[in-house]
């Protein structure tokens, strides 16, 4: 997948990895850049197409499918997040909300655009994920459960996108210096390096980006003797 010339959606743009992502995807010559956000007005970026669009509604993913019917790659980067346990009184409604934006609207965003990149000729699916898609410490659990549930929809949705020639990349990293990690007193990657990776990853035909070194370390540990996901002072 080439982002030269490219027509690309990126949800939750309005910030953080999103806007990271539109400045990147113009810097390297994207055609078209829609930068969808529940309030179009918080789109501060020039050159890019404001796109109202809460990802959580599907009347308004069914508008954007209707007006962004160029589009030639979608990357799913919209995202919560909340602390907390599994344990917490809340954690059921907290489990539902955040599994409503990362894993539900992903599946919504994927169905209601995949027809739309057949007919592109293919393109691509970039879904943002995280090193918590394999590790949950229960600092974030139902974040953390939510991508883990959103990596198993992007392996399926690599599969059954196949016939249709249409890419499939899982990003996956550690903490970024966006607001969504601000509280958080741990080694943090710069949003505009974590995107840079993921595009080059894209561009060489990749199905997985692991972004940061703890995030390969992670990954590689999941077949020790005892796996990363296991307590490691057990």
């Amino acid at each position: 997948m080439k982002i030269e010339n490219a027509t690309v959606l990126v949800t939750g743009a309005n910030r953080g990895l999103g806007l990271a992502f539109t400045r990147e995807l113009l810097a390297r010559g994207a055609g078209k850049v829609y930068a969808g956000a529940r309030d179009p007005a918080t789109i501060t970026q020039s050159g890019v197409v404001p796109l109202r669009l809460d990802v959580t509604n599907p009347e308004e993913v069914a508008a954007a499918a209707k007006l962004a019917s160029d589009v030639t790659l979608v990357i799913n980067n919209a995202g919560i997040a909340q602390t907390g346990g599994f344990l917490a009184p809340d954690s059921e409604d907290v489990t539902r909300r955040i599994f409503e934006t990362n894993f539900f609207a992903m599946l919504r965003m994927s169905k209601a655009f995949a027809p739309i990149l057949k007919t592109n000729g293919g393109g691509a699916l970039l879904n943002v994920l995280s090193i918590v898609s394999w590790i949950n410490s229960g600092a974030m659990a139902a974040y953390a459960a939510s991508k883990s549930a959103a990596w198993s929809l992007t392996n399926s949705l690599r599969i059954e996108l196949a016939p249709q020639k249409t890419q499939v990349l899982g990003l996956h990293m550690g903490f970024v210096d966006t607001d969504l990690a601000r509280d958080f007193e741990s080694p943090k990657s710069s949003a505009e390096d974590i995107v840079k990776r993921a595009l080059d990853g894209l561009e060489s035909g990749l199905d997985e980006v692991l972004a940061d070194e703890r995030t390969m370390q992670v990954k590689q540990g999941m077949t020790a003797a005892r796996p990363s996901y296991l307590p490691q002072n057990a």
